[in-house]
């Protein structure tokens, strides 16, 4: 997202300096350029037709449930992802908080209040991700140092917390309302084999949490903050803007989504793993990167991030559906990473030769 003002002046010489692609070509090139998540979303759209022509089971509602329940851990993580990458930083250690969160919770319900209600073990995921998350934001801030470097200390600090004072032990047995959570169905589904397959509740969260991060970016001046911030430090401080406030918002926000993420993973799993998550950063961020948002802050849309995820999902589970190994997956998304900033440097030359053009 990003926010441009011109005068009549300059809209007036830059007509005579530089013409408007004419045809139908250069409209879809200059929605492209504004709206660059269209590409994930062609991209996306393109690959769904091109493996449900080679394999129908495809749109079995089996093979569309399991994609969307995957969708869901991944999709709460890359919102958190986006909301900083938009203020100009990086975290690598939401999968640790989402661990250090679901283990030591799931722990606790077990040994100390079994009789904790869902909604409460929800909440508290939710505020110990936060809490976790504005760590990182108040060394980000105070410190004065790369967002990448801090998070990944904190991600050494919080997995090292965990594996060493709360457990290694994998929890095969959950408290009996996180096994329901994990269970309870929205849409049940009959295949043809007569196997029941069902959408559970819980995938409702993360196109939840989206519409909520869509109103905090699109609807609120933390949102505009967190753009500014991203974009220029100085402008942004210059306007106003409490840099504090943003680091320790976007850090926070992305780590309660982290904590919601273990929790969700641990039910819909039906087990505690404390070495669970680990190394799945990159994917994230990969979704993050192929819905338009750049690492250098300021830009991305809520939409983008989505589309990204769902691109990923599919990915990583339609080469098998046609006939790819399983080991291929990472070599597809790099590819398509390297694509997507082949086309964003691209983007990027042609708007500094737009501007370049309008210059008097």
């Amino acid at each position: 997202m990003t926010m441009t003002q011109t005068s009549p002046e300059t809209t007036q010489r830059t007509s005579r300096t530089s013409p408007s692609p004419t045809g139908l070509a250069g409209t879809v090139s200059a929605l492209f350029t504004r709206r660059p998540e269209l590409v994930s979303l062609c991209l996306l759209l393109a690959i769904c037709i091109a493996v449900a022509l080679i394999n129908p089971a495809f749109l079995s509602p089996t093979s569309l449930i399991d994609m969307g329940r995957a969708s869901v851990v991944t999709g709460l993580f890359a919102l958190g992802v986006f909301s900083i990458l938009a203020a100009g930083g990086i975290d690598v250690s939401f999968t640790a908080i989402a661990a250090f969160t679901m283990y030591s919770l799931t722990l606790f319900v077990l040994n100390v209040a079994p009789g904790l209600p869902m909604a409460a073990i929800i909440a508290i995921a939710v505020a110990g991700g936060t809490l976790l998350g504005a760590i990182n934001g108040f060394l980000v801030h105070h410190l004065q140092v790369a967002a990448l470097i801090v998070t990944i200390g904190t991600q050494y600090l919080f997995r090292g917390i965990l594996l060493a004072f709360i457990g290694t032990v994998w929890l095969m047995e959950l408290p009996p309302q996180m096994v329901a959570f994990g269970k309870a169905s929205m849409l049940d589904f009959t295949t043809a084999n007569g196997a029941t397959v069902s959408l559970p509740w819980y995938f409702l969260v993360f196109p939840a949490a989206a519409v909520v991060t869509w109103v905090i970016f699109n609807r609120t001046l933390m949102g505009r903050a967190i753009f500014a911030t991203g974009g220029n430090p100085e402008v942004a401080a210059r306007l106003g803007y409490d840099q504090r406030k943003v680091h320790l918002f976007v850090f926070a926000f992305a780590g309660g989504l982290a904590g919601l993420a273990g929790i969700i993973h641990v039910c819909a799993n039906r087990m505690a793993n404390p070495f669970d998550l680990v190394g799945t950063e990159i994917g994230v961020i990969a979704a993050v990167v192929l819905g338009g948002a750049r690492i250098t802050g300021g830009t991305g849309s809520v939409f983008g991030t989505v589309t990204g995820v769902l691109l990923i999902t599919v990915v990583n589970n339609v080469l098998v559906l046609v006939g790819i190994p399983s080991t291929w997956q990472r070599v597809v998304v790099g590819a398509f990473i390297l694509l997507a900033a082949a086309f964003f440097v691209t983007r990027r030359r042609k708007l500094q030769s737009t501007t370049v053009k309008r210059a008097p």
